[in-house]
């Protein structure tokens, strides 16, 4: 069949972060391009995820900034905070946006397809629009970036629980709420709440929240997050929502114990939006999570058909979503041979205070390469020093002490992700530690720690609390071959 037979070159479903630059950089080198979304323009990511999480994260902390200027100088009237005003001006922002990415789609000459798709074989795809009208594309490639979606507690009572989804569009602030989780989502909204006045208690089943974080970097958080009144309950579960009547929620624990709040908020892990995509169908395999296995250039089991983003279940990170749009496109169209590098990909955690971390924590870099030499500080920063604030900074290198090439960078601080961003680049290029020490800082600055650390930890005498196996787990990517694969 020619491909002048099909009606497209490259259809993708799915029009968030990944599936937007796909679409756009495969236009960009001539394809014929079309994108179906069922939901607003840009996905997860510019709608109820990373955009306005920041954005309500900036908010919240407005409250350590006013109470900081009293050390200043500043006299100010004490400050109140209106949650409608926030969630409107939110709103009208990610409106903004999504104007954006449609106009970057059109601009390519991309032709957006409204509705839900269905794949319905190698080459065909069904859009049904909210109307009930179905129509039929072909496609010679097929691209899956439908995303993932938050995890819905399966308990008595869990019609009463929030999603992160739900979080952007609640008409009130609570006074009261319970959050339940111990992955970045739960840590984030946890800040963010407390910052906006709420009282706040986060539950985790697990011994300590953020799994696969350098453990130095999670029990710092944890200790932070207690200054700020945070009521952190670990090796606990939600077992139970009662509605008592006057929006007042009682949330029973696995211990027996109970806690009234405004609000319950499941933060519990996200899932692939796989379900009703014609993945049987069209004989695309998939784990037992629903994810999609593709090989290192992101094909499926079917030999047109690709998928990238939190759909495959790598890194779900939009940047990482974005990349893996671009190999796929330039694969398809732009005559390269792009695969998929997960080394040193740089993560953020906008808790109070944030993570900024890229590379090996001393779990992972104990369990690949043996013996390894770290580099940790604590400090009060400057600005803090001038008000009533006890927070503290951490910085960690992870270094190996074979070869001395650094491995990992870890903070927890003011402007951690910003930080970090930089000695990404650092890593990428393979730097050791004495190129780090050979760097000079610039003063006075938190991120200076970074190449003047020469005292190094003394050897752990204890258990790391990570099993050997557990560690490599967590950095373990798997791919597949199909048949007739070269890769």
């Amino acid at each position: 069949m020619s491909d002048a037979a099909f009606d497209f070159d490259l259809f993708v479903i799915g029009a968030g972060s990944g599936g937007v630059r796909a679409s756009r950089m495969a236009a960009a080198y001539g394809a014929r391009v079309g994108v179906c979304e069922s939901a607003a323009l840009g996905g997860t990511c510019v709608n109820v995820g990373c955009v306005p999480k920041k954005l309500m994260v900036y908010g919240a902390h407005f409250h350590d900034e006013w109470r900081d200027a009293t050390g200043f100088g500043w006299r100010v009237d004490p400050p109140t905070f209106d949650w409608a005003t926030l969630i409107a001006n939110k709103d009208r922002e990610i409106a903004r946006l999504n104007g954006i990415y449609e106009r970057l789609l059109v601009d390519r000459g991309v032709r957006i397809v409204r509705g839900h798709g269905v794949i319905e074989g190698p080459n065909r795809v069904t859009v049904t629009s909210e109307a009930g009208e179905r129509t039929t594309f072909t496609a010679k490639n097929i691209l899956i970036a439908v995303g993932g979606k938050p995890s819905r507690p399966q308990i008595p009572g869990g019609e009463h629980v929030l999603v992160s989804d739900d979080v952007f569009h609640l008409a009130a602030m609570p006074r009261r709420i319970l959050i339940v989780g111990g992955g970045y989502i739960a840590v984030e909204f946890a800040g963010v709440f407390a910052g906006f006045g709420s009282i706040v208690t986060q539950i985790h089943r697990g011994p300590l929240f953020l799994r696969g974080f350098d453990r130095d970097v999670r029990v710092h958080l944890e200790q932070e997050m207690r200054k700020r009144g945070i009521d952190l309950r670990f090796r606990r579960s939600l077992a139970r929502v009662e509605e008592l009547g006057g929006g007042v929620l009682q949330a029973h624990l696995d211990d027996g114990s109970t806690i009234e709040v405004d609000a319950v908020l499941a933060a519990i892990g996200r899932e692939p939006r796989t379900s009703g995509l014609g993945l049987e169908t069209a004989g695309i395999e998939a784990d037992k999570k629903g994810a999609i296995r593709v090989n290192r250039r992101f094909r499926t089991s079917v030999p047109s058909i690709y998928a990238i983003g939190d759909v495959i279940d790598r890194i779900q990170l939009t940047p990482v979503a974005l990349s893996e749009g671009m190999i796929v496109a330039g694969n398809l169209f732009g005559g390269q041979r792009g695969a998929a590098d997960y080394d040193n990909v740089p993560s953020a955690v906008f808790s109070s205070p944030p993570i900024g971390s890229v590379g090996l924590t001393e779990e992972q870099a104990r369990a690949e390469v043996g013996a390894v030499d770290c580099y940790m500080s604590t400090f009060r920063s400057l600005k803090l020093t001038m008000t009533d604030r006890t927070e503290r900074t951490l910085m960690k290198l992870v270094v190996d002490r074979a070869s001395q090439r650094v491995l990992g960078v870890h903070m927890v601080g003011a402007d951690a992700g910003e930080i970090v961003q930089g000695f990404a680049v650092a890593l990428k290029c393979g730097a050791t530690k004495a190129q780090f020490d050979a760097t000079i800082g610039i003063h006075p600055t938190s991120a200076e720690e970074f190449v003047t650390m020469r005292e190094r930890c003394p050897e752990p005498d204890h258990d790391l609390h990570v099993a050997h196996e557990e560690a490599v787990r967590d950095r373990r990517v798997v791919y597949h071959r199909w048949q007739g694969d070269d890769d």
